[in-house]
């Protein structure tokens, strides 16, 4: 479900074109057997995440160190995206579940580094954005 979200957010970071981005989520949703409540949960964090994009970007621009928004390579930036709607507005996921699954994504689709920059900057949001009954789970 994640790498399907992570796909069609970076699509959208090309295209800035929500018809088109849905478009391919659908496409991308079609090929996957996934029961009708996966297939919400998909659509749901697609939507929430371009819906909240503005201020999920802001929250990752707070917690890079000495790097900027600007320059972070595409597929670092969705995941990122990803890992802090997740970690900020999906209260029933545990942070270790974000991160790890954050983290995989990551090195599957950019680079091992990529990995750990992911994962320094998600933990970084975690520890000062998350719920606090979050940090419980």
């Amino acid at each position: 479900m994640r790498e399907i979200v992570f796909s069609a957010i970076y699509q959208f970071d090309f295209t800035e074109d929500v018809e088109t981005s849905s478009a391919y989520l659908e496409r991308e949703l079609s090929f996957f057997a996934m029961d009708m409540e996966m297939k919400l949960m998909t659509r749901k964090y697609f939507e929430n995440i371009l819906r909240r994009r503005e201020e999920i970007d802001g929250i990752i621009r707070k917690h890079l160190m000495n790097w900027t928004f600007d320059r972070l390579a595409s597929t670092d930036r969705n995941v990122l995206r990803l890992g802090t709607y997740e970690i900020v507005y999906e209260s029933a996921v545990p942070i270790e579940v974000t991160l790890n699954e954050a983290i995989d994504i990551a090195k599957k689709y950019g680079s091992e580094q990529g990995g750990k920059f992911v994962n320094g900057v998600l933990d970084r949001i975690a520890r000062e954005c998350a719920p606090v009954a979050k940090k419980d789970l």
